[in-house]
């Protein structure tokens, strides 16, 4: 650096003025994705214990939420839903009058779908009675080509109620092979696939058990999901996988852990990349706010500002319509 004259960084950090200009990441509204609850047979949104300010919605305070959050300028919705009943196969997942399907009836009828995307998670286990992603074997062990069926007549039923993007979470082996097959036969060839490509094993998971009701009832998910010891590389190979199956945009799942990943990812592939602020980031920092240790509205920012650095083009949190309205 001989002949240069010394550089100070730290005069252009001097004023919130001079920040805010030479900044190099910026979160819109739009990078934003809501994720929300919604459950069959409630007449009342329910809280959920483990993640204060989120709820079980029912369908009318859904669509409340929904415009909220539409009219907050967030980018997206991505629904789960919660059946009155469940059993082995996960019957309500593709029901026509199945929970999600009636919930995306009422939102595309309301016009969301116009100012914010309508996504739909694509997966078994808020709807089976054991709690697993997949369809069981009699041994008990989770039936890889088997469960591809039921993602196939989900996805196909998700799209005939109006979701915008179909979104599997199941982390079963050729599940975007099967959904975008099933898609283009049912006459739904330009509807996008969001994969949930790289899906972590995650103790980060515990509160989203709580608001799905999903909880293994044996076992876990770490047979199916990925091991947060391997390195990036199964990622990026989960990844390849499902770009070449037809997914048109992934997902890193969570986020903060997993910020490598995720700059991985961004660094490898051209399409969209995302990434979920899962239950139990979220849980802790309202966990911690609670108690006076942190700068709640500090901490929302500064963590979802680090997953757009990092590489997210599409940010799934919990805060997106109160981080929208801050930012507008």
């Amino acid at each position: 650096m001989s002949g240069f004259p010394v550089v100070r960084p730290r005069r252009l950090r001097r004023t919130p003025a001079l920040r805010r200009l030479v900044a190099d990441v910026a979160l819109s509204p739009s990078d934003l994705v809501l994720p929300l609850f919604v459950k069959e047979g409630i007449d009342a949104p329910y809280p959920i214990g483990s993640m204060p300010g989120v709820v079980q919605h029912t369908r009318d305070s859904l669509r409340k939420a929904a415009h909220e959050a539409a009219d907050a300028g967030v980018g997206g919705l991505i629904l789960f839903g919660i059946p009155a009943e469940k059993d082995a196969r996960g019957s309500g997942a593709d029901d026509p009058e199945g929970i999600v399907q009636l919930a995306l009836g009422d939102l595309v009828a309301d016009g969301i779908a116009d100012q914010a995307v309508l996504m739909t998670d694509l997966c078994l286990d808020e709807y089976t009675d054991h709690g697993h992603c997949g369809l069981l074997t009699a041994a008990g062990e989770v039936d890889n080509d088997a469960t591809l069926d039921r993602y196939a007549a989900i996805a196909v039923a998700q799209a005939q109620a109006g979701s915008s993007v179909v979104a599997p979470s199941g982390m079963m082996d050729g599940q975007v092979a099967a959904i975008r097959g099933a898609l283009d036969g049912a006459g739904y060839p330009d509807l996008p696939v969001l994969a949930y490509a790289v899906k972590y094993a995650s103790a980060f998971y515990g509160p989203f058990r709580e608001a799905a009701e999903c909880a293994p009832q044996f076992g876990d998910r770490s047979a199916y999901q990925q091991d947060p010891a391997r390195r990036v590389d199964e990622a990026l190979h989960e990844v390849a996988l499902d770009l070449a199956e037809g997914a048109d945009a992934v997902m890193v799942k969570p986020a903060l852990p997993y910020l490598d990943v995720l700059a991985a990812v961004r660094a490898a592939v051209e399409v969209p990349v995302f990434a979920y602020q899962v239950s139990g980031e979220y849980a802790m920092v309202e966990a911690a706010a609670a108690q006076g240790w942190i700068d709640r509205d500090r901490v929302i920012a500064e963590t979802l500002t680090s997953v757009k650095r990092a590489g997210a083009d599409g940010i799934l949190t919990y805060w997106a319509t109160e981080m929208a309205l801050r930012l507008r």
